[in-house]
């Protein structure tokens, strides 16, 4: 186990500069396993796959659900999975997936015993698990989404271990560390006020007795924040030998110490059906719900949009013989609108434009955060999309501790695909029906659920395509989604 895990690890060390990440184990689909070709169709490992269930994994004809099956595989906590191809969007489905258990190892000190690469006897390794779900959607290629699913998991824990000891410390965390944490044994709670290692002043410290209160949940989002900038790093560090193309949305769930950290950049989505009541975990992140971010960052750096756009939102396109007239505007101060005085620099395109699915940043990408998209320009321009393009995602966090949960209570993630033709409220409608159907110790319920959504979501092919119950069009998307239980026997002790 120990070399596979090595051999696993051995790329993001590379890529890190620094040592591997403690071991990841769980029946997950980065241990284990090596790198598949930039340009192969794969799907998630833990499905594992035949040959033939490949090709028709890739099917957009058939269009075929896929779930791991117990006989292969059970994932962590009984999680439900399944997935299926676009009706043709794409060659191949864009979707990635990613599930594990992972061991946090706390970063090794000198005289600890270390073997070669920074490995501990495993009679001395001191840290702690954390479970972890996520979904990556990826576009213009699955090279970002493909790697994401390998490494980003093993950013975080990378990213935990200098957090090992502060988090299983109830009191609160140091506001400074010592400089170099694998030597010595200075408490980090001292703060030396005096440079020289003079006496501090008399007024030194109270200027200074004001400090802010850090919570461990906090720590634990910085840690997840700055994986993902380091997953982007190396996106765009590997992008050329790798043949990474595109970007990805990235979803992510961490379970540690009793609660759930959901971090998402994209538009993909999760929530919480607990008793019946929808709790969001995550929100869009397209042009629209981040209009003020983006047209702030216009106003500042207007070099970024070249001299083809305006930071300015227009309700239309604006005509040159309208110069002079006044029309409906708004900033990135605004929520509301006013008239302004049309001048002739209103005539650029605006940075952000259309409405809902058809919105637009700079007349190119849908989606305002998510990994990879550097090499992403501008039709026939050097107008670059990616400083608009956060790779930060937007944490929150759910408390397990807090409530009582039951076996019905759960955490869906998906991609847009499931989103785009179903809402919040027949998401749940769907849980429910389907788990009341199975007994609660039956830990293929969650995977049934998985299955009904993707199915419903796909939609049934008819002569005039891919049609929902209500004869809607289904979605022609990849649709990925997990379902997590909350509650139950042994799923989160």
């Amino acid at each position: 186990m120990l070399l596979r895990v090595r051999a696993a690890v051995a790329q993001l060390a590379a890529g890190l500069g620094a040592q591997p990440p403690a071991e990841p184990r769980g029946g997950g689909a980065g241990a284990g396993r090596g790198s598949p070709p930039p340009a192969a169709f794969c799907r998630p490992a833990f499905l594992q796959l035949t040959p033939e269930e490949l090709r028709r994994a890739d099917d957009h004809t058939g269009r075929a659900v896929q779930s791991p099956r117990d006989s292969r595989c059970r994932l962590p906590w009984s999680t439900g999975y399944a997935e299926v191809i676009n009706a043709g969007k794409s060659q191949h489905n864009e979707d990635q997936a990613c599930c594990e258990v992972v061991f946090v190892e706390q970063r090794s000190r000198e005289g600890s015993g270390e073997l070669d690469g920074g490995w501990l006897a495993l009679g001395h390794r001191k840290g702690f698990y954390f479970h972890y779900w996520a979904l990556f959607d990826g576009h213009a290629g699955s090279g970002a989404a493909v790697m994401a699913s390998e490494r980003l998991h093993l950013h975080i824990c990378e990213q935990l271990r200098d957090l090992v000891e502060i988090l299983q410390d109830p009191s609160p965390p140091p506001i400074c560390l010592p400089p170099d944490t694998r030597t010595g044994s200075a408490d980090p709670n001292q703060v030396s006020y005096a440079e020289d290692g003079g006496e501090v002043p008399n007024d030194a410290v109270p200027r200074f007795h004001l400090e802010k209160a850090v919570s461990h949940e906090s720590l634990v989002i910085g840690a997840i924040e700055n994986a993902f900038k380091h997953m982007d790093d190396q996106i765009e560090q590997e992008r050329a030998s790798q043949h990474l193309a595109g970007g990805c949305c990235a979803l992510a769930a961490i379970y540690l110490m009793g609660k759930f950290y959901v971090a998402n950049a994209g538009d993909s989505r999760a929530i919480i059906i607990r008793n019946g009541e929808i709790i969001p975990m995550s929100r869009e992140f397209t042009p629209e719900t981040e209009r003020q971010r983006l047209q702030f960052l216009a106003l500042l750096r207007p070099e970024l949009l070249g001299k083809e756009f305006t930071h300015l939102e227009f309700p239309r396109r604006i005509q040159p013989k309208e110069l002079g007239k006044k029309m409906l505007y708004r900033d990135q101060n605004m929520n509301g609108w006013a008239y302004k005085k049309i001048e002739e620099d209103d005539l650029k395109f605006p940075l952000i434009f259309g409405e809902g699915k058809k919105a637009r940043m700079m007349a190119t990408i849908g989606v305002t955060r998510g990994l990879g998209d550097h090499d992403l320009k501008v039709f026939s321009s050097n107008i670059h999309i990616k400083p608009f393009l956060s790779c930060f995602p937007e944490v929150r966090v759910y408390d397990l501790t807090q409530y009582e949960h039951c076996p019905d209570d759960v955490l869906v993630l998906g991609t847009d695909g499931l989103w785009d033709v179903t809402n919040d409220k027949e998401v749940a409608g769907v849980v429910m029906e389907v788990l009341t159907s199975y007994e609660p110790n039956d830990p293929c319920r969650y995977t049934m659920v998985a299955q009904e959504l993707v199915v419903r979501s796909r939609g049934v092919l008819k002569e005039r395509g891919w049609r929902l119950a209500n004869d809607k069009l289904g979605s022609g998307d990849d649709i990925s989604v997990f379902v997590i239980p909350l509650g139950g026997p042994g799923n989160y002790t």
